[in-house]
């Protein structure tokens, strides 16, 4: 089995994160849960700057499930071609947005068994909804995570399920509102995948892959 982190090491590491930056906010932008949904859907083997470009315009005339539905497919598209997958990402949001009518009348449902039950949503974007909207101890595993986490020894796994239950498990309750948003900016900005700049990490000293 692949050595981990102490508890005491795990907890000196999210301190660490926690004092560089004390709130870290999804690099996303939204105005409402629906808004949120729709650009983490978007996210998808994508750029969060692009998205950001695309869903600029997009929610000035479709903020809500019903304005998205009105638009069509045909009108989606426009606006998110830019984006890798657009084609099957407009069919995933005009779907979307009918089961929200449909269904859950026209709100963003708070349970992850009802997110993953509408078009192009899985595990990762029903754990990013619900940490990010209403602050639930989630842990949605995206390529980042599932590269940096086993790599410093914070969690084991070689699956987005098995690193999420892993971190879950081992990092304290204290940090899990902000835990992913910590590790995703240090896997975007610091622990790259190509070239990781050990010499600007803040717990170089505590991993168990630093370079230096």
């Amino acid at each position: 089995m692949k050595k981990l982190l102490s508890k005491s090491q795990i907890i000196e590491v999210f301190s660490r994160f926690k004092a560089q930056n004390p709130e870290p906010k999804s690099e996303l932008n939204w105005i409402s849960p629906f808004t949120l949904l729709v650009a983490v859907v978007l996210s998808a083997q994508a750029t969060d700057k692009s998205v950001n470009l695309a869903t600029k315009e997009l929610f000035k005339i479709a903020d809500t499930p019903q304005k998205m539905l009105a638009l069509g497919e045909d009108g989606v598209i426009p606006y998110i071609k830019s984006i890798g997958l657009y084609k099957s990402k407009a069919r995933h949001l005009i779907s979307l947005c009918e089961k929200l009518i449909s269904d859950f009348g026209g709100e963003v449902p708070r349970s992850r068994e009802d997110l993953m039950s509408l078009s192009g949503v899985g595990r990762k974007t029903a754990n990013v909804v619900l940490n990010v909207v209403w602050g639930e101890h989630t842990m949605p595993v995206d390529t980042h995570l599932l590269r940096i986490a086993p790599k410093i020894g914070l969690a084991e796994g070689d699956t987005p399920e098995k690193v999420e239950k892993s971190l879950l498990e081992r990092v304290p309750d204290e940090f899990m509102e902000h835990a992913h948003h910590w590790l995703i900016l240090h896997g975007r900005y610091v622990c790259t995948a190509r070239s990781p700049k050990c010499g600007i990490c803040i717990i170089h000293d505590i991993c168990l892959n630093s370079e230096l």
